[in-house]
């Protein structure tokens, strides 16, 4: 059995052998080599318990304070009526995070080595680059979420951030990714407060859901009311969740043989925090309904303070408590997916299972990265407030290239083999994309030509989205179609099959499609950046848009 195990790791893919071992979960271990069946719901339910924890994780972590402030601030300034937008992310986050679980537990590395191995270089340092000014500045935010939620608690920054910042790097420095992880549960009991706060404000459970069902903008639709909507997508549906679940899952040494356990914990973390941030912008939309702080969010700590003003001091404490729980959960998280992904691009050890002693690289890029965003945030007279929208944002518009690098990993045989997407996926992939991109577009138009009609360009470019859809469709129908039977994958064990060692993978075979893809996906990100440039520029200067 000892020389099979060693047999085995040495034809893994695995580039850090801590990823390989017993599973060490905060509720539990599993042995390497466990192959007994679960026979009753006992023994499956505590395999779950072992199991769960990265799709938790990352899902719970999504609301953190920048997520927080969000949702706030369209509950405040808008009502209900963005309500919608919660519902409908639910499926794009469980069919991003889905791919990326599987991505994790059959290749055994991460995100970013996948991109480097199977696009090469440059994209591999576009998407790590990216990952690592959003990361940091959503950093920020979190230490942001700390001053405020502290502040509000009479709290100098100058003490909290501090404190904060030690706490994050205490959490994980231990050596042990089972201590870790019961870290994340402390905090993800904590964030259970939310459920309190819609019973403490009077709602109206008809016009919530409504709302809920059937979209629409308070006041109509403008570039502004864009930005938040794309800002809800953006700390919803965030770039750095799929580098971190893909490397966590891969960091608690899951297998195939584990892929439904961590399906279950994913898809219930989507349900958990869109319900949640539901929750937070239907108390702020009927806590302030009436009174002279609708429709005038400055920072979630304001918020805070008006709850304690005109509903109640518990509802107040209750949102303070929150975004400091969440913000201390979301900046290990968020700094944790690009230790991660530096250390898949560079090669350093990676593991939260290593001591500090034995991935010294590993553990300085995450201190490094959390003692630099706390300095920054007690910097006098940052614009932080505004920066807290900008990267929900940033995080918006990038997301469709990171979505895209993650379609097609998905659809590489040589890296999933029978794992590949199935063709309905696919066809959901791509309209998740076609979205992002015509809300990042309709942004665009709205930025240069502030008087156009922002409803009527929406209908006429998702309706040429609708039609491209359509299109690619009927090609892919026939292609299929036409495609010979023995092109399918036939008597893989996908319970038990894992990618080859990367530098035995074939090249990806060149196609003019691919090309043209990744240079469109490019000249886009160009354009979608610079016009978010412009639109962050004009409401901090209070200019155009409805700023």
């Amino acid at each position: 059995m000892i020389r099979e195990l060693e047999k085995d790791r040495a034809a893994a893919a695995v580039l850090d052998d801590a990823h390989t071992g017993d599973i060490q979960g905060a509720w539990g271990s599993i042995k390497e080599h466990d192959t007994a069946p679960r026979k009753n719901l006992w023994h499956r339910l505590a395999t779950l318990a072992a199991i769960m924890g990265p799709g938790l994780v990352v899902m719970v972590a999504d609301n953190d304070a920048g997520g927080i402030a969000t949702y706030v601030q369209a509950g405040q300034n808008y009502g209900t009526s963005l309500l919608w937008t919660l519902f409908l992310l639910i499926p794009v986050l469980i069919v991003n995070q889905e791919m990326v679980v599987r991505l994790g537990i059959v290749t055994g590395v991460g995100h970013a080595r996948l991109i480097l191995e199977r696009f090469g270089k440059f994209w591999a340092a576009f998407s790590v680059g990216d990952l690592f000014i959003l990361n940091f500045l959503t950093l920020v935010t979190e230490f942001v979420g700390v001053s405020l939620a502290l502040g509000y608690f009479g709290v100098s920054q100058y003490i909290s951030v501090p404190i904060a910042a030690a706490v994050l790097i205490a959490s994980v420095v231990t050596g042990s990714f089972r201590r870790w992880e019961r870290a994340m549960y402390l905090c993800i009991a904590v964030s259970l407060v939310v459920w309190v706060m819609p019973f403490l404000v009077h709602v109206d459970a008809g016009q919530a859901v409504r709302d809920g069902f059937i979209p629409g903008v308070q006041n109509g639709l403008d570039s502004t009311a864009l930005l938040i909507i794309i800002g809800i997508v953006g700390t919803t549906v965030a770039p750095w969740q799929l580098f971190f679940q893909q490397s966590n899952v891969v960091d608690k040494r899951l297998t195939p043989r584990w892929l439904k356990y961590q399906r279950f914990d994913t898809f219930f973390g989507a349900g958990l925090t869109n319900v949640a941030a539901a929750a937070f912008m239907v108390a702020a939309a009927f806590a302030l309904r009436g009174t002279d702080a609708a429709g005038n969010f400055q920072d979630a700590g304001q918020t805070a303070s008006a709850f304690a003003r005109y509903v109640s001091p518990w509802l107040g404490h209750a949102l303070a408590i929150v975004l400091l729980d969440a913000s201390i959960l979301g900046g290990a998280a968020v700094t944790l997916s690009t230790s991660y992904a530096f250390g898949d691009m560079f090669g350093m050890r990676h593991s939260l299972h290593r001591s500090v002693g034995n991935a010294k690289a590993f553990y300085a890029v995450y201190a490094g990265l959390v003692v630099v965003a706390a300095g920054i945030v007690l910097i006098p007279n940052a614009p932080l407030g505004l920066l807290t929208l900008a990267v929900q944002a940033l995080a918006g518009i990038l997301l469709p290239s990171a979505t895209v690098f993650l379609v097609l990993l998905c659809n590489d045989r040589a890296v999933l083999g029978p794992h590949v997407n199935k063709p309905w996926l696919n066809a959901v992939a791509s309209v998740i994309v076609g979205v992002l991109v015509v809300l990042s577009l309709i942004l665009a138009a709205t930025v240069f030509f502030p008087d156009i009609d922002a409803r009527l360009l929406a209908t006429s470019l998702f309706g040429a989205l609708a039609v491209a859809l359509l299109a690619i469709g009927v090609v892919a129908v026939v292609r299929k179609a036409r495609k010979p039977e023995n092109m399918e994958e036939v008597g893989l064990d996908a319970a038990s099959w894992r990618m080859p060692p990367l530098a035995t993978l074939p090249k990806p075979a060149p196609s003019l499609a691919r090309r043209i893809g990744l240079l469109t996906l490019r000249g886009y990100l160009v354009l979608a950046v610079a016009m978010f440039v412009v639109k962050v520029v004009q409401l901090a200067l209070g200019g155009a848009g409805g700023a």
